[in-house]
């Protein structure tokens, strides 16, 4: 088994979670990669094996992504799958660690379990964007897991998001910005302003404002096959556009369309595991003293 492993993280608890992976994964005769930033970075302050290699790029011959850190550290890793079809599963040495569920104090048993097949996996949904001109930026790493967003840069003032569904006109938003989020990043910045939470397996993508100024702008559900196209205008002459945590700056003549990416990628969950728990135990859904 071919396994490769990504951090982005340097603190002593990523690291100690690193050191007892890769003593897991060798103990088990996998063919350990660890992203060469990483290993680099890593390799005097923790012991491994000689037989531990290096990657700066995946293909289809890997059996598995470990990403070790939060859920950004994930969103990350996201970039060096791509359409391959690697299935990922996050150690959580971070602090909510929604999409990295492993604790560190399950790494032996997890990981074990994984590698002996007893798991399942959960397709989730990415976006896609192009803008017309062509940004140098996005003809590499054009995709996002949680969500594609645009807002103000350089300025206290709001923006104006012109907004078209399948080219019929919506609305012009008036706000810091608008989020467009899969279901995946639907419990991530869309939620934090206001969002619904949507199920992983639900066909469906969720339009929402940032701080609008238009009393009557909510959270829209659309469904995932549903073109979006967003123009901005305002004080500045440019404006932010976040693919997860990827940040590019265009200016107000771009037009930017957003689609479903052609692809999905596979997230790893063990068999005890599922959203619904997650949900109620992680944001801890609907708790309440007195049930």
């Amino acid at each position: 088994m071919k396994v490769a492993v990504y951090s982005q993280y340097y603190p002593e608890k990523s690291l100690k979670s690193f050191e007892d992976l890769i003593k897991v994964l060798l103990d088990n005769n996998v063919q350990v990669h660890v992203e060469d930033t990483f290993y680099n970075a890593s390799k005097d302050l923790v012991d491994m094996n000689s037989t531990v290699q290096k990657f700066s790029t995946l293909d289809e011959s890997y059996d598995l992504l470990i990403s070790v850190g939060g859920d950004g550290t994930i969103l990350r890793a996201i970039t060096f799958v791509r359409d391959f079809s690697i299935p990922i599963v996050g150690i959580n040495t971070g602090r909510l660690g929604f999409l990295a569920t492993i604790q560190t104090d399950e790494i032996k048993v997890a990981i074990e379990h994984i590698l002996n097949g007893n798991y399942k996996i959960s397709e989730r949904t990415l976006l896609s964007v192009e803008t017309n001109s062509e940004n140098e930026t996005l003809k590499d790493t054009n995709f996002a897991l949680n969500e594609i967003a645009v807002s103000r840069k350089n300025t206290t003032s709001m923006i104006i998001v012109e907004t078209h569904l399948n080219e019929e006109y919506l609305t012009s938003y008036w706000a810091d910005g608008l989020i467009a989020a899969t279901p995946t990043g639907s419990t991530g910045y869309s939620l934090s302003c206001g969002g619904p939470v949507i199920t992983p397996e639900a066909n469906s993508l969720v339009l929402t404002p940032i701080a609008p100024h238009n009393l009557n702008a909510r959270p829209l559900v659309i469904p995932d096959d549903t073109t979006i196209q967003l123009k901005v205008d305002g004080r500045e002459d440019q404006h932010l556009m976040s693919l997860d945590s990827r940040i590019i700056t265009l200016s107000n003549a771009t037009l930017i369309t957003i689609k479903k990416a052609n692809f999905k990628v596979k997230m790893v969950e063990l068999l005890d595991e599922s959203f619904i728990d997650t949900l109620r135990k992680k944001m801890l859904w609907g708790e309440d003293k007195r049930n």
